[in-house]
Formats: structure tokens, C-alpha cells, sequence
């Protein structure tokens, strides 16, 4: 698949049909880098840092109407943690292969492909991109995963391109009107309180 501008027509079309956007985790909302320090027990404890641009563009897509979501090949509190504070509807850990996830948000949605905005930076993330509405990398992303997206990001993982999708999502859609008036009078649409649905495949029993 070309790569083509992000504001491309075809794009555009692409991200007008976008009800759902989902996401990689290491790589995409973080920097790729991964942080090990001692807990309470002498345990090591994992951390990751989150950038506060790819927080805010994600509760805006809450907030007018697209749900959010992570499919991510690693089990971690922080990654549940950051997708609950953000409103988001799907958090899928411990899933390499990231098709099943997928299809299983496609079945409990009733949404097409081509309804799913999706965000990876590496090889496993190659199989969901080929199948998305609207495939996107990162800058610093591999190759073939560029090579599988219909747009790259400027930024890289971890430093706001999930924002550049986030607010591109929004002007394709008419919403940045809307967005607008909210920071100028500081009046914001409610997030949205359905419980998020949390799947880690450590828990998984028989593929159910």
C-alpha cells in the first residue's frame, strides 16, 4: 500500500467512516522504552510514560462520538490504567497476534473494517493495518509497517502522533468547529461511562 499525504481525499473519505480508533501501545502511545524499578517488595515494577498530547486528542474522540481502544502484545497495569483514565471502550493485553482481538470487536460492535481507524509501529501490527479503514504508523515506525499504512505521522511514537490522528480524525469528521467552541468557552461534551471491556489473554481459558 502507497503512502499518501494524511490529508489526502482518499484519506479524508477513509476517516469520515471511522466509529472506532484502536491502537498499539509500546511503540505508539509510549516511546518504545520500557522502565523497570524496585516496588514495595523488592519486586520489579514496569513503567511507562504517556504523553499528555495523546491524552487529551484521545478523550476528545470520546467525547464526540468515536470509541477508542489498545490491542497490545504486553500485559501492564499502567496500559490498563492510562486507557480507563481516557474513557476508552476496549483494552486487549498479552495478544501478539492482534486479529482476534479485532475480529472480537468487530462481532460485540457490529462495525465493519472499514469503520476501525487503527495505530501500529512494528511487525505484529502489519496483519490489523492491512485490514483497517484507515491504517496509520507512526514516524519512527519500521518500514513495513509504513509501507502497510495509508498515512505516517510527522511525530514519532510516544511524542503525539496519536494526536495527529486524533485531530485529524476530528476535521475529517466536521467536528473541529465544535472542538473549537469547547476551548474557547471552556465547555466540554461528558465522557462517556460505559464500563471499558478488559480482555488479557493470561485469563483467557479454552479461546473464550
Amino acid at each position: 500500500m502507497d503512502n499518501e499525504t494524511m490529508n489526502s481525499k482518499a484519506n479524508i473519505g477513509r476517516a469520515k467512516k471511522i466509529k472506532l480508533f484502536l491502537m498499539d501501545v509500546d511503540g505508539v502511545l509510549t516511546d518504545g522504552k520500557m522502565y523497570y524499578i524496585p516496588g514495595r517488595g523488592g519486586e520489579m515494577v514496569e513503567v511507562k510514560a504517556f504523553h499528555s498530547l495523546d491524552g487529551i486528542g484521545l478523550r476528545l474522540l470520546n467525547q464526540f462520538g468515536i470509541m477508542t481502544g489498545v490491542i497490545t502484545g504486553r500485559e501492564s497495569p499502567g496500559t490498563e490504567e492510562r486507557a480507563r483514565c481516557l474513557g476508552m471502550s476496549y483494552a486487549y493485553q498479552g495478544f501478539l497476534s492482534k486479529l482476534e482481538p479485532l475480529a472480537r470487536i468487530l462481532a460485540c460492535t457490529g462495525l465493519k473494517p472499514e469503520n476501525v481507524a487503527y495505530m501500529g509501529d512494528d511487525w505484529t501490527d502489519i496483519p490489523v493495518l492491512k485490514k483497517a479503514g484507515l491504517a496509520c504508523a507512526p514516524g519512527n515506525a519500521l518500514p513495513e509497517v509504513k509501507k502497510a499504512a495509508h498515512v505516517v505521522t510527522n511525530k514519532e511514537g510516544g511524542m503525539g502522533a496519536v494526536r495527529e490522528v486524533c485531530d485529524f480524525l476530528l476535521k475529517s469528521r466536521g467536528d473541529w468547529p465544535r472542538v473549537m467552541h469547547c476551548v474557547e468557552t471552556a465547555h466540554w461534551p461528558p465522557i462517556k461511562s460505559a464500563p471499558m471491556k478488559i480482555v488479557r489473554a493470561s485469563e483467557l481459558k479454552g479461546g473464550k
